[in-house]
């Protein structure tokens, strides 16, 4: 009997060390596929500092960022050793033709576009006078399939196709208008600090086939001139989703107690014209708002809205559509308390 159980340990024992290998080896292979993971709520009001501020300082704004990490095999066999993560496969995030650090890059871009159009947008409804320059097409989301995968990355602003300068979406259309789909377009692309040229295949526009188009939803890009110094230190957090909550407290920096004595995080890309895009990674910046005990969270309507009731336990989600239409909504929020 003493030699069979003996037997049944080193059977156990083995199997352990077995599973504990075959994890390790797991744990340091990457799959194909990312990992979003959420985390908690961060105040804006240290990373904001404005000209002359003089904040109320009764509540706080809130941004909520999502951790993107490459998944391992074992995240991708057991993503519930996460709670609350999400698998998305790589090529959702890390188009082909682009590696990871280009889409950071790309990130921290479009984080410092958002800031510019965060500030101008509150300066702009506390009748501040904010010039806007049209200064090139921003490429928003390449097309996959066409020509312009492995050319073009997200955040490049495009300022010149063929010699002819392209300071508006309008302007780049009628340039690529003197083109046959199928020719070749020389685009001159400001890049970060860099300024490189890429000649990109021209595709038929599907809604006009006989109308050439490069590949890529296209976003008007500006230079921005604050009439007061407005800087904002995110650090490496990158993306466009903040804008929103910067927006807030761009205004809060200056004296408007927007949220009302209320503690509340907001998310949503803005735009010059003051709409509230859709943003990504919803469920997890949902549980990161909860992880920060923080009672409302303002989010663009549609889906994003949708998917924020899904997962917000006490939380109380607020859609929006506009910036008018957040300040709005927290007053009323602040009248019904």
């Amino acid at each position: 009997m003493s030699r069979l159980l003996a037997s049944w340990w080193k059977i156990a024992l083995g199997l352990v060390a077995l599973v504990l290998v075959t994890g390790v080896i797991l744990v340091n292979i990457s799959s194909g596929d990312f990992i979003l993971l959420p985390d908690v709520a961060h105040e804006v009001a240290p990373l904001v500092h404005v000209q002359g501020a003089h904040p109320p300082r009764r509540g706080a704004v809130y941004f909520v960022d999502v951790l993107e990490e490459r998944a391992s095999e074992l995240d991708s066999l057991f993503p519930w050793l996460h709670p609350h993560s999400t698998l998305v496969p790589a090529e959702n995030l890390v188009p082909p033709g682009t590696n990871d650090a280009q889409m950071q890059a790309a990130d921290r871009r479009e984080m410092s576009i958002s800031q510019q159009v965060a500030a101008a947008v509150a300066l702009r409804r506390l009748g501040y006078h904010v010039a806007v320059h049209p200064n090139g097409v921003l490429v928003n989301v390449i097309d996959l399939g066409t020509h312009a995968v492995g050319k073009l990355q997200p955040a490049d602003v495009i300022v010149a196709v063929d010699g002819a300068r392209t300071p508006t979406i309008a302007k780049l259309r009628s340039v690529l208008g003197r083109l046959r789909p199928g020719q070749v377009a020389t685009l001159v692309v400001h890049r970060g600090g860099r300024t490189v040229t890429e000649r990109v295949k021209t595709i038929s526009d599907p809604e006009q086939p006989r109308h050439a188009i490069v590949g890529f939803e296209p976003a008007q890009s500006a230079r921005i001139v604050l009439p007061i110094r407005v800087s904002i230190d995110a650090g490496d957090i990158g993306g466009p989703s903040a804008g929103l909550a910067f927006a807030l407290e761009v205004m809060e920096q200056l004296g408007h107690d927007v949220v009302h004595g209320q503690r509340i995080a907001a998310t949503g890309e803005m735009a010059l014209n003051g709409t509230v895009a859709p943003i990504g990674g919803v469920e997890q910046k949902t549980y990161g708002v909860r992880a920060a005990h923080v009672g409302v969270f303002l989010v663009p309507a549609g889906t994003n809205y949708r998917t924020a009731l899904r997962y917000a336990g006490p939380v109380r989600i607020v859609p929006v559509r506009t910036f008018a239409q957040a300040l709005h909504a927290l007053a009323t929020l602040a009248k019904s308390q």
